[in-house]
């Protein structure tokens, strides 16, 4: 990975590229290789929405960009991209990791290992005094705790170790949920802990941003400790995102009375390792961790499974009235920091474009696509095009706004 700096221009390049319309996780990623940079990218939209069945799409203006950094450098904020020193690697690993991240606090102490503390925001008094305990043994050991802001288990996970721990946000730095924490956040960024978001300025969460949270604070972690977590919580959806990113995965044990140990207990006899201590987390994570342990985490995540239900949606911020930030994974090499390596696709198929010389490439994906998600190796295979070939055409339709991206590099056409 990159250990260069973006120069001013790229960066906004790259912030007007992942506010524009449609623009999602893997999209972002496929026009860099593509256009080998964020600039060509933007100039290309236009011409790509058109292909895909739209006359006209919403790109993020150089000026509504140079308002958001201003505005984000008043708060005491920085953006950091990825392929940049600052970048965390754990991050960067994962699939729908933000291209850029808006950092309050000391950047730091993203790079130390960390423990993901999640659980429900109706705690009983024994989780919140649970967590804190853990929450500071864990600082204790060396590890910094990443969570999410929200009441009950997360707030007394952040409140234990202000200094050693990471705030992930569902809105933008200057919405932050619950309001009732603004206090608790400011007090983690004088101390030395830091914030993270990937939302625009003036940005309100909603409710489907919550799991797009999620997915950073496990992304960040070695592992996740879940406490105190009703079936079909959102903190399970963090395990989910865990298990998915190759981490590990605690469940603080409850009685079987409380629902709010439905989930953890169901955790546990699914394989999940229990916690009853914090020396159970460090004994496990502790022999992850050497001198190169980020890079350790990079390679576990690429060989993560992808059978985890789909929990992101690339398209669903197009109801803001601005252009809006959307996550990426994309390498950026030194010698060019606004470049990433190409898609290691296979070579075209030239038999494969001889078997059906006169079919419209376009046309034959839209036969092929439906409402149900069909990965993209299936649509190559069964379309006869070659790979290249169909990434471009789901990137116009993409753009077009007629193409939704799923989990396990699935899509599905979206009606209308």
């Amino acid at each position: 990975m990159s250990t260069a700096n973006l120069s001013d221009e790229q960066r906004v390049d790259w912030l007007r590229l992942i506010r524009s319309e449609n623009v999602g996780p893997r999209t972002f990623r496929a026009l860099i290789n593509r256009y080998g940079g964020a600039a060509n990218a933007l100039e290309a939209l236009p011409d790509l929405a058109r292909k895909g069945g739209r006359n006209a799409i919403r790109i993020a203006s150089h000026s509504q960009v140079l308002r958001e950094m201003e505005a984000a450098e008043r708060l005491g904020g920085r953006f950091i991209a990825m392929g940049e020193p600052d970048y965390p690697k754990p991050l960067h690993a994962a699939d729908t990791a933000p291209p850029v991240i808006c950092v309050r606090g000391d950047a730091a102490i993203l790079h130390r290992p960390a423990v993901g503390i999640v659980g429900s925001r109706n705690a009983s008094a024994a989780g919140l005094t649970f967590t804190g305990r853990l929450a500071g043994e864990l600082g204790e050991a060396g590890f910094s705790v990443v969570s999410g802001l929200a009441r009950g288990i997360d707030t007394a996970a952040h409140k234990a170790v202000p200094a050693h721990t990471i705030a992930i946000l569902a809105g933008g730095h200057d919405r932050i949920y619950p309001a009732q924490n603004k206090a608790l956040l400011e007090r983690i960024i004088a101390e030395g802990g830091a914030a993270i978001s990937e939302m625009p300025l003036g940005w309100e969460p909603r409710a489907r941003d919550f799991p797009r949270r999620n997915r950073i604070v496990s992304a960040l972690s070695l592992g996740v400790v879940v406490i105190e977590a009703a079936r079909r919580s959102g903190s399970l959806i963090t395990a989910r995102f865990a298990m998915e990113q190759g981490r590990e995965v605690f469940a603080v044990p409850g009685s079987p009375l409380d629902p709010r140990a439905e989930g953890t207990n169901d955790l546990i006899r699914q394989g999940a390792n229990l916690c009853a201590s914090a020396e159970h987390v460090v004994e496990t994570l502790m022999p992850l961790i050497d001198t190169d342990w980020e890079s350790r985490i990079e390679a576990r995540e690429e060989f993560a499974g992808e059978d985890v239900e789909d929990l992101w949606d690339e398209l669903d911020f197009l109801d803001f009235a601005e252009p809006l930030i959307t996550p990426v994974r994309a390498p950026v090499p030194a010698q060019e920091p606004d470049r990433a390596p190409a898609f290691a696709d296979a070579p075209d198929d030239e038999e494969a474009l001889a078997r059906a010389p006169e079919a419209d490439p376009q046309q034959v994906m839209l036969n092929l696509l439906g409402p149900s998600p069909v990965s993209v190796d299936d649509l190559s295979r069964q379309s006869g095009l070659p790979v290249r070939i169909v990434h471009s055409v789901l990137m116009e339709l993409e753009i077009g706004g007629r193409l939704e991206r799923h989990g396990g590099n699935a899509v599905s056409l979206l009606a209308g």
